[in-house]
């Protein structure tokens, strides 16, 4: 049975009250923000595999959404530049479509095992350079389009968060048979006539295997 909606109590509505709990940040941390990607971001983008990307649209309605591929996947073009291949993906294309009405976008990369995250923020534009197409092609099959980015700043993030989940140590992961499970959660939130927990199953293989790329 779902509890009743809570609600909230005691909320903080300024960055003074707010600074009066949590404090400043120390001078390291104010002044590690640069405004281009130098030799340590371009080879921390260089070994990611991974990047998180976040968007909003005009009204400010967000959306978070994963991008992944071999290491290096993602391209720096520039100090000031870099390009992220559209691989096929559901279609829904939630962070394509809002950077069609507000181009702020930020990236959050990460390398497994490397608890330090990095972070950069800028302005996207969607992209179908052929030079840079072809140049992200894998398998003979290049991306219909890329995520161009403008960097306005990056900088590195602490790992405190990856300390305390112990999101890369194997020893906290959970057993893989008592993990949530991916299809049933789709059968009963998309309610589809005539489906089915194996049918889905059975497309969600189907595509991991045949339509990566």
């Amino acid at each position: 049975m779902m509890k009743e909606r809570y609600q909230f109590q005691k909320t903080i509505e300024t960055e003074e009250e707010l600074r009066s709990i949590l404090g400043y940040p120390s001078e390291l941390v104010k002044n590690k923000v640069i405004t281009y990607l130098d030799h340590h971001c371009k080879e921390f983008i260089s070994k990611s595999p991974f990047v998180v990307m976040s968007t909003a649209d005009k009204s400010g309605s967000c959306d978070v959404s994963p991008r992944g591929d071999q290491p290096g996947f993602v391209q720096v073009l520039s100090e000031q530049q870099l390009i992220i291949p559209e691989r096929p993906g559901n279609k829904r294309m939630d962070s394509m479509r809002n950077i069609l009405s507000n181009p702020n976008v930020g990236l959050i990369f990460l390398i497994p095992g490397l608890g330090e995250t990095l972070r950069v923020n800028g302005k996207a534009k969607l992209v179908m350079d052929d030079e840079l197409l072809d140049a992200m092609a894998v398998k003979g099959k290049k991306p219909l389009i890329g995520i161009g980015v403008e960097v306005e700043e990056c900088f590195i993030h602490c790992a405190k968060a990856f300390k305390r989940s112990g999101l890369w140590e194997p020893s906290t992961w959970t057993e893989k048979k008592l993990l949530p499970s991916p299809s049933k959660i789709l059968f009963e939130h998309a309610k589809l006539p005539n489906t089915s927990v194996e049918s889905i199953e059975e497309r969600l293989v189907e595509s991991y295997s045949k339509r990566l790329y």
